[in-house]
């Protein structure tokens, strides 16, 4: 799991070819402003969700897991808990991996939380299953799905 902030991400844009195009498309656009919904960049490649959703309390959102996806959560307005537990601890699968929707769920706690204000986003790659969305409130943010 990467922590940053968008004024950060020149120093995570080796780590993937697409996080580059990735980064410069979210800074030289105005999401917060956009119409939800997807919007692709590279195809399955590279494309990003643009949603609008109500916190959920820490204590109800499981863990999530992706086998052929990296998620970029890059928070635009709000406040958002993101919880993370390393893959080879997580042993409560209450969803098995599903193929179509690349993910896998958990009902284990997160053994680590991190708090996002706008601006700041997090990667998080497959052995990084992650609890998003925790918080209180209207939460606007984009998830990039990048494809490893």
């Amino acid at each position: 799991m990467i922590i940053s902030n968008l004024q950060n991400s020149s120093r995570i844009e080796p780590l993937h070819p697409s996080f580059k195009s990735l980064f410069e498309y979210v800074k030289s656009h105005d999401l917060l402003h956009a119409e939800l919904g997807r919007i692709d960049l590279d195809g399955e490649n590279l494309f990003v969700r643009n949603i609008a959703a109500e916190g959920v309390p820490q204590d109800k959102q499981p863990l999530e897991a992706h086998r052929d996806y990296i998620d970029v959560h890059i928070l635009l307005e709000g406040e958002e808990r993101i919880g993370w537990k390393p893959l080879e601890k997580v042993t409560d699968e209450v969803k098995p991996y599903s193929v179509a929707d690349d993910c896998a769920l958990y009902a284990d706690r997160a053994t680590a939380y991190v708090d996002l204000q706008p601006g700041d986003f997090v990667v998080v790659y497959p052995e990084d299953p992650h609890a998003p969305l925790i918080g209180k409130g209207k939460i606007r943010k984009l998830i990039a799905k990048v494809k490893l």
